[in-house]
C-alpha cells in the first residue's frame, strides 16, 4: 500500500492472475457453498458482500482476508519470499500478475511484487485490514477494505478499494488499488509534509432537503460519466448525484451541500488535469463501483499515472477513492517523505 521509493510500496491486496481452469471443489472454500455462490465465510468477516459471488471471487476473497489477519511476527527481510506472511499475500497473485497504484509504473511477477511487500511489513508490520463493501462480478472484483497501521507511533487508519482482475483459480490477474498516501504522513512527518489538496473545503449555504437517493448507475450512463470527468463538467458530475453525500480523500465527514460538493471537486479539478479512460465496473445489488484510470497533470508533475474509484451505494453514498499525493508533491518530496518515514 505504501506506494513511493522502491521497496516501500502498499500493502492492499491486488493483483493480476492467468485464468487457470479449475473446478469449484479444487478451489479454496470450494465445493457446495462456493458453487452456489455463497461464500458464508467470506460474508461473515466484511461489512457487505453483493455481485455475482462466482467461485473464483470466493476463492480470492479467502486470500485476501487470510492476508489481512495474519501477523507478521518478526519482519521479513528485504526479498525474503518465504516469510509466512510475504507468502500468505503472494498467494492472493498470479505468477505473472500486475499491481498498480498511482503515481508508478506496473510491478509485474512474484519477484517484484513479493520484494515490495517485504519493504511495507519491515516498515509497517502491524498493517491489518477488514473487508468493508465488497462486490463482485465475475470475474471482477472491487474489494473496499479499512486498513490500520502504526507509523512513528501513530495509528493511522484509512479506506481503501483493491481493484482485481480474477483468473479461473481466483488469483489476481491484473489489479489496482485506490487509496490516499497523504494520509501516511499528515500526522507522522508533519515537518515535512505539504498542506493537504482540500485542506478548507466544508460545507456552506443551506442544508439540502431530504430527498429520495440517487437511482442506481447504469451502464449506458459509463460514457457519459467519462465525458465529464474528462471535460471537468462539475454541473454534470453533481447533477447526476442529487441528494448523495460525498465522501473522498480530505475529509472528515461527507460533504452534504451543493456549495460544499462543488467546493470540493472545484479544487480537485484546480489542480488535476484528467486523462481518463473507463475501467473496471463492478455491479451489486445496491451498490456499483467505477473505475477511472489513465494520467492526471499539475503543478507537481505531467502524465502522472492516477485514476479514480467512484463507489454509488444504496443509502445515498457516493465515495471517491484516490491518491492526492502527487498532486501536492513532485517524486522528490514524496521520495523524501518515505525516507523519513522510514527512519527511527
Amino acid at each position: 500500500m505504501f506506494a513511493g521509493r522502491r521497496g516501500v510500496v502498499g500493502v492492499a491486496v491486488a493483483a493480476v492472475v492467468v485464468g487457470v481452469a479449475t473446478s469449484a471443489a479444487a478451489l479454496p472454500g470450494g465445493g457446495a457453498g462456493a458453487a452456489r455462490g455463497d461464500c458464508p465465510e467470506v460474508r461473515a468477516k466484511v461489512e457487505r458482500l453483493e455481485g455475482r459471488i462466482t467461485p473464483n471471487a470466493c476463492a480470492f476473497m479467502r486470500r485476501q482476508i487470510a492476508f489481512g489477519e495474519l501477523p507478521t511476527g518478526a519482519p521479513p527481510a528485504i526479498g525474503d519470499l518465504s516469510h509466512p506472511r510475504v507468502k500468505a499475500y503472494l498467494d492472493i497473485f498470479d505468477e505473472e500478475a500486475t499491481l498498480w497504484e498511482a503515481g508508478s509504473t506496473p510491478q509485474r511477477g512474484h519477484t517484484v511484487i513479493g520484494t515490495s511487500i517485504t519493504g511495507s511489513l519491515r516498515l509497517a508490520p502491524g498493517l491489518h485490514y477488514r473487508g468493508t463493501d465488497v462486490v463482485a462480478d465475475g470475474g471482477v472484483m472491487m474489494f473496499g477494505q479499512w486498513n490500520e497501521i502504526t507509523l512513528k507511533g501513530h495509528k493511522v487508519a484509512y479506506p481503501q478499494i483493491a481493484r482485481n482482475v480474477l483468473g479461473d483459480d481466483g488469483k489476481t490477474l491484473q489489479a489496482r488499488r485506490y487509496y490516499d498516501r497523504y494520509a501516511l504522513f499528515r500526522d507522522t512527518v508533519p515537518e515535512l509534509v505539504p498542506n493537504g489538496l482540500f485542506d478548507g473545503v466544508a460545507d456552506t449555504g443551506p442544508a439540502p432537503s431530504r430527498g429520495p437517493a440517487p437511482e442506481r448507475l447504469r451502464a449506458a450512463e459509463i460514457p457519459d460519466r467519462l465525458a465529464a470527468w474528462n471535460g471537468e463538467d462539475v454541473d454534470a458530475l453533481l447533477a447526476r448525484m442529487a441528494n448523495a453525500r460525498l465522501s473522498g480523500p480530505g475529509l472528515d465527514a461527507p460533504l452534504t451541500t451543493a456549495a460544499g460538493k462543488r467546493a470540493y471537486l472545484q479544487r480537485f479539478f484546480d489542480t488535476a488535469d484528467v486523462r481518463f479512460k473507463a475501467g473496471q465496473v463492478a455491479f451489486g445489488r445496491t451498490t456499483t463501483y467505477v473505475e477511472w484510470h489513465g494520467t492526471v497533470s499539475g503543478p507537481k508533475g505531467k502524465d502522472i499515472p492516477f485514476g479514480i474509484v467512484e463507489r454509488f451505494g444504496s443509502g445515498g453514498e457516493w465515495e471517491l477513492y484516490f491518491d492526492t499525493l502527487p498532486l501536492v508533491a513532485d517524486r522528490g518530496e514524496i521520495g523524501a517523505l518515505f525516507q523519513k518515514l522510514s527512519q527511527p
